[in-house]
């Protein structure tokens, strides 16, 4: 009887349930509790197995550029970040109310790391999210337009909860890409929310759009709704690269476009 039990609870995907039935009858732990008590523990087991399913498939649709999480944020002085207000980001509560947040520093100090962090925690606390650098993202929606995938792809899109837009303003928008991305942030325009995660400082953003009057738009629906996170410091690079620089046979000087190495490094 038991076994047929078993075989309908599977048939009916109840697979948490399944397997914590099968440990209250092969330990004898469970066999001075009340009718109640275990048969909660059963369910608790399937309500777990079920929500880390969720949030295991929303972590695979986002594709997050890297593993991160909120709890690896390194929180040095040097780096300006708030950790109440980090955390107050990991809550959510700006998803829920549809604005956006804007994520700006130079090269290296961890913007994109910040981003996927948040879009780790969300997508464990229900959210949708994706994950696109959006140069490629651009191409990829002119591709859909003359492919006839446009709108597949675009439902797709306006039912993400986030849309972390990486290296956002990176490079000059010609009109059909500007078109493209005013489109988008329409559709989203306090519907749903973006993180924009940028080099470039929120005031240099117009002159990085061809078309002027498409330029006020976009900025329109972007700057006001938006949160800020501004990072600060050197490149974390710095502490994680296995180069180990050799002094004082290797100079590095400073420069406008970055470090030049005058010798070579070896490796640790």
């Amino acid at each position: 009887m038991i076994e047929s039990t078993i075989e309908k609870l599977e048939s009916l995907q109840l697979y948490g349930f399944v397997s914590a039935l099968r440990e209250q009858f092969e330990s004898v732990t469970y066999q001075d509790l009340p009718f109640e008590d275990r048969l909660s523990f059963l369910v608790e087991q399937e309500y777990l197995r079920k929500k880390n399913l969720k949030i295991s498939r929303r972590l695979k649709l986002a594709q997050l550029r890297q593993p991160a999480t909120i709890e690896q944020i390194e929180f040095k002085p040097s780096r300006g970040l708030n950790k109440s207000y980090i955390l107050d980001l990991a809550n959510g509560n700006w998803v829920r109310e549809h604005h956006n947040l804007i994520i700006t520093g130079a090269t290296g100090v961890g913007k994109s790391f910040i981003a996927c962090a948040l879009g780790d925690r969300l997508c464990k606390s229900g959210f949708s999210v994706r994950y696109v650098k959006t140069a490629s993202f651009i191409q990829e929606l002119i591709t859909a337009r003359h492919d006839g995938s446009f709108k597949r792809l675009n439902a797709a899109t306006k039912g993400v909860d986030v849309l972390i837009l990486d290296e956002w303003m990176r490079d000059l928008l010609p009109i059909v890409e500007t078109r493209e991305i005013f489109d988008l942030l329409d559709d989203r325009f306090r519907i749903a929310s973006c993180i924009f995660v940028a080099q470039i400082p929120v005031v240099d953003w117009y002159k990085n759009i061809a078309d002027p009057t498409l330029s006020e738009a976009i900025l329109d629906r972007v700057v006001y709704d938006s949160l800020r996170l501004e990072i600060t410091g050197d490149s974390m690079r710095k502490g994680t690269s296995s180069v180990q620089l050799q002094t004082p046979e290797m100079v590095l000087r400073e420069s406008g476009s970055g470090m030049q190495a005058d010798s070579v490094a070896t490796l640790r």
